[in-house]
Formats: C-alpha cells, structure tokens, sequence
C-alpha cells in the first residue's frame, strides 16, 4: 500500500543529483507559462523544516498568484500553498502549509508551526486536502460564522475545494437546513449527495428570493462574490450574517452600515492566517478534521491527481469552473519520458 491508501506501487521518479524538480513560473500569466525545471532544494531558515514532498495541492487562489493579482512571489516562482509528505529530519509523515509558496515541487520548505502530523488512518490525498481548505471551512463556521444547531446555512461554490467541505461540516455541527449553490447539474447532484437539503443554480434571477423563502438564511457562506454575494445578502433572516471567505472587492461588494443596520444583519470576512498564527488554535482545529477524517464522517472528493508536469492543465480546468472537490498534484510523477535538459515545456 502505497502512503494514501492506495493499492499497488506508484510510478516515481527520484530528483536529480544536486536539485529537484519543480514547476515554475519566469513571469506572471496564464497556465501555458508553467514549465518543469530543475532548480536548487531550499535552504532551511530558523523555525523551519524541510519536506520531502508527495502531493500538493492546488487552490484557486494559485490561479491569481500565477497572474500576479494576489500575491506577487519573486519570479522565477514555485506556486502551491499546501503538501503532504516526510519530515526530512525524521521521516514522520506530515502535512504543511507554505505561506511563501513552494508546494509544486519535490522539496518545500515550511514554518514548522504551520506543520502538522499526519495520524495513521487518515491518506494523504484526504490529510491534503483538509488541512487547507478543511481548516478554512470549520474555522470560518465555527470561530467567525458561529454557526448554532438548527440554523439555515447557503454555501456558494458548494461543489469546490472549500464548499464541500463547508457543506458536510454544517450538516456535521448541526445545522437545520443547508442549500448549495452550484452551477450545474452534475455539480448540485454532487452537492446533494454531501447531505445538502436543496440545491440552487447561481444563475437563478430570482435567487435572492430562493434563499429567502421559509424565513430567510441565517448564516451564508460566500466565497464567490459579486451578484451572488449581494443575492446572500438580501436573503438573510434578522440576525443574520454573510460570510465572506476570500479577499476580493468590486462595486457589488460594498454596504453602508445603514444598509446592515436596517437588516439587524452583518457581515464577516475569514481568513485562514489568523488562525495559523495560533499554534495551539491550528492544531485543534487539524485535530479535529484528521479525526472525523478517520471516523470517515468527513471526505474531501478528490477531483483529480495530476503529475508535476500536468500542473498546467489542471489550471486550466480550475480556472473553467471545470472541477470539483481537491485538485492534487502528485510531484513524484511525470508524464515525460525523463530528465531530458535542465528545463521542459
């Protein structure tokens, strides 16, 4: 068996002498600037570790990283904020993740406190895929969102990387009635099957009034913005609060405190660095995922594991709205036929 749970050997390739491989970045753009390089491993600072990497992650924030709208890494850059592998320093299996970036690679350097072991029960493919967006769906419900039993709960993007996760966890905290939105059938089939009560299209003109029907929406959780954002907001009971998980911003997306004020609503925004900053808040908030992970109560879908030099193709799906659950990149593997020159397309 293979680290995650998988059956039968998996296709690997060792690093080359002196470097590992990597996919990189020269310049801000879209996915066809990604090439496969060999580069130097890092170099360890005070308070940090050294992970063998065997899979990362890919979030949609990579995508505006890779655009240079986000955060503006020096180039040449290795993308990708989550990992799963062995602590160089004693083999033990762990998950970490890289505020710098770094993860698109066989060898990332993380803040040992954002470093948490992986417990026996729980793949790497599912301890990937928790603890960044894992961790950002139960700490948005439950630190800022304060979600209580019984309460009416509307995710956006309910079939992604986060919304998933905030769909089971509602229904796992106890919440009364949860809806997702998600913009195709496939996709709110998919949302159903989580434990979602009813579905809804986005695109509905009439969404606001969807939402607001039986007494409105006590805790929206929106990590789309825009139109649907403002939908949430006038869906909301007295009381209320739309929660905003992502950083964005648009004309849409401002509100008078008269406006809030009139509603009895508020609104919230999360965001996963301050519960980072907590180490004893970060690994209660891990702990707690890892075990309803082993208790199988919660499963990150895992929407495809792509080789280091397919990091290209799977920005693109992601980027068309094309995936759903965790897209994992598996930096062991390469489609290549080997270590042909210092880079590759």
């Amino acid at each position: 068996m293979t680290d995650d749970g998988t059956a039968g050997p998996r296709p690997a390739r060792t690093a080359p002498p002196g470097g590992m491989r990597a996919a990189v970045i020269r310049r801000y753009g879209g996915p066809e600037e990604f090439r496969t390089e060999t580069l130097p491993e890092p170099v360890p600072g005070p308070g940090q570790v050294l992970i063998d990497v065997a899979l990362a992650g890919l979030n949609y924030a990579d995508l505006h990283c890779r655009e240079g709208e986000y955060r503006r890494y020096p180039l040449p850059a290795v993308l990708g904020a989550d990992v799963v592998g062995r602590r160089r320093r004693d083999g033990r299996r762990v998950a970490a993740l890289l505020r710098s970036g770094g993860g698109y690679a066989q060898v990332a350097c993380a803040e040992e406190a954002f470093t948490i072991e992986v417990p026996d029960g729980v793949g790497d493919e599912q301890a990937l895929a928790l603890l960044e967006q894992g961790a950002t769906a139960y700490g948005a419900l439950t630190l800022l969102g304060r979600l209580r039993p019984g309460e009416r709960v509307v995710v956006t993007a309910a079939a992604g990387g986060v919304g998933h996760l905030v769909v089971q966890l509602a229904r796992e905290l106890g919440a009364g009635r949860v809806v997702g939105l998600a913009s195709t059938a496939v996709k709110r089939e998919f949302v159903r099957s989580l434990g979602a009560d009813a579905t809804v299209d986005p695109a509905d003109p009439e969404l606001a009034a969807r939402l607001g029907e039986s007494g409105g929406v006590d805790l929206f959780v929106d990590s789309v913005g825009g139109g649907v954002l403002r939908s949430g907001l006038a869906a909301l009971a007295p009381f209320g609060r739309l929660l905003c998980v992502g950083a964005r911003g648009g004309p849409e997306e401002s509100f008078s405190v008269a406006e809030l004020a009139e509603g009895s609503v508020g609104v919230l925004g999360f965001w996963l660095q301050h519960v980072l900053d907590d180490r004893a808040l970060f690994a209660s908030v891990a702990e707690h995922l890892f075990r309803l992970a082993g208790e199988g109560r919660l499963v990150a879908r895992i929407d495809r594991v792509v080789p280091l030099d397919g990091v290209a193709d799977a920005h693109r799906a992601m980027g068309a709205r094309e995936t759903m659950g965790k897209v994992v990149v598996d930096v062991r593997r390469e489609a290549g036929a080997g270590w042909q020159g210092t880079t590759d397309r």
